[in-house]
């Protein structure tokens, strides 16, 4: 059994949506989030995965932040880390620690539209073609090797009938390339744990 931390700032749709994919092979063992009162709390308190509400702002810095993040993870024997609406960039510190095992899912198709306005931008920049990436993060903003990608066309000019479009896609595309990794990551993780 291969053990995921799911890190989420909001409500949580991807992160419910992956606990509730029943993935072979996967236990969701932990959600960390980063704001307090977040409504992605609820649904873990409700799917009954553990959780850490961890709050930067109690923090010097960002490392100081990330250090206790990964205290945590290394408590619950955590082998990979997907970001789900996680609304902040990683680390060095939380990078070196998970590096190629922290993956993200991105509301538009990479390498187009990066940062966290991302349907906003493709939106008003008049795309034709929209969709969702799902990559293993580097320490460029939503940079690293894209894992999964699945795109839609749409011309029409309702910006929030695209977002909705977008998670239904999130909502499946994630839970599908997770199981893939975890199909051929899961040698390296046993190694890791020294099994």
């Amino acid at each position: 059994m291969v053990n995921a931390a799911v890190f989420a700032s909001g409500s949580g749709t991807n992160f419910e949506a992956i606990v509730n994919a029943g993935i072979e092979g996967l236990n969701v063992a932990l959600m960390i989030c980063d704001k307090p009162g977040a409504f992605v709390i609820s649904r873990a308190e409700r799917l009954g995965v553990d959780y850490r509400v961890i709050d930067p702002h109690r923090f010097p810095d960002k490392a100081a932040y990330e250090t206790e993040i990964v205290s945590a993870l290394k408590s619950a024997d955590i082998d990979f880390i997907c970001l789900a609406g996680y609304m902040r960039i990683v680390g060095p510190t939380l990078f070196e620690a998970y590096r190629d095992r922290i993956l993200n899912i991105h509301p538009a198709l990479l390498p187009s539209f990066k940062g966290a306005h991302a349907i906003d931008d493709a939106f008003n920049f008049g795309v034709k073609v929209f969709g969702v990436t799902v990559h293993l993060i580097d320490l460029t903003i939503d940079g690293g090797t894209i894992l999964g990608q699945r795109a839609f066309e749409y011309h029409g000019n309702d910006r929030d009938e695209v977002e909705t479009r977008i998670h239904e896609i999130e909502h499946v595309l994630y839970p599908e390339v997770i199981k893939e990794y975890i199909a051929t990551a899961s040698l390296s993780f046993a190694e890791g744990r020294g099994e």
